[in-house]
C-alpha cells in the first residue's frame, strides 16, 4: 500500500512538474528573431570562465564599451559586410567614444545564430582565442545585430579592454605607484 501512495505521489508531482515552463538558457537564444536581445551578464560570465581556466582574470559588463560594440555590429549589419573597420578601426572608434582604453582588442563574426556559437567559433578560432585570452582586459562590450536581408543574418562584435595605465612594454602600472 505504502509503494501504491508513493508511486501515486510521485504521478502527481510528475504532473505538476510539467506545467512550470523551462527556461531557455540565455546563451542558447537565438539572435536570428526580430527582437531577440543579447545577454551581456551570461556573456561576461560565460568568458570569464574560460579566462579562468585559463588562469586569466574575469571580465565585466561596461556600458561605454557595449555602445561601441553596437555600433559595430549594427555597422556591419547595415553594410552586409564582415570587416573589423567597416566604420572605423578599433582604436579610432574608441577615440570617437571618449573611451580611456590602455588595452583593447576586437572580435567580430557573422553567421552565429546564438552566443554558444559566436563562443564556440571564436575559441576554435586562433586569433579570436587570443584575443578571448588577452592578458590584463578587465571589461566587456558585446553586441549581436540581426539583419534579416543579408547573407549572415546575425553578426557579432566583442571588445575586450582595459583603463588601467600601462607602460611603454603593456605592464599594468599599479595605481600607487601613479601617486607619487
Amino acid at each position: 500500500m505504502r509503494a501504491l501512495v508513493a508511486i501515486i505521489g510521485l504521478l502527481a508531482l510528475g504532473g505538476c512538474a510539467a506545467d512550470v515552463p523551462i527556461e531557455q538558457p540565455s546563451m542558447y537564444l537565438n539572435m536570428a528573431e526580430a527582437g531577440a536581445r543579447l545577454d551581456p551578464q551570461a556573456a561576461a560570465t560565460m568568458i570569464s570562465l574560460y579566462r579562468q581556466n585559463n588562469g586569466l582574470g574575469a571580465v565585466v559588463v561596461d556600458p561605454q564599451l557595449m555602445k561601441v560594440a553596437e555600433m559595430q555590429s549594427q555597422a556591419m549589419a547595415s553594410r552586409n559586410k564582415l570587416d573589423h573597420d567597416v566604420k572605423a578601426p578599433l582604436p579610432k572608434r574608441l577615440q570617437a567614444a571618449g573611451y580611456p582604453a590602455t588595452l583593447a582588442v576586437e572580435n567580430v563574426s557573422a553567421g552565429y545564430h546564438t552566443l554558444a556559437e559566436a563562443f564556440s567559433g571564436w575559441r576554435d578560432s586562433p586569433p579570436h582565442r587570443a584575443n578571448m585570452l588577452q592578458n590584463g582586459v578587465t571589461k566587456l562590450g558585446i553586441a549581436a545585430s540581426y539583419a534579416p536581408n543579408t547573407k549572415y543574418k546575425v553578426f557579432w562584435t566583442l571588445i575586450l579592454a582595459s583603463t588601467e595605465p600601462r607602460d611603454q612594454l603593456g605592464v599594468r602600472i599599479p595605481s600607487a605607484a601613479l601617486a607619487d
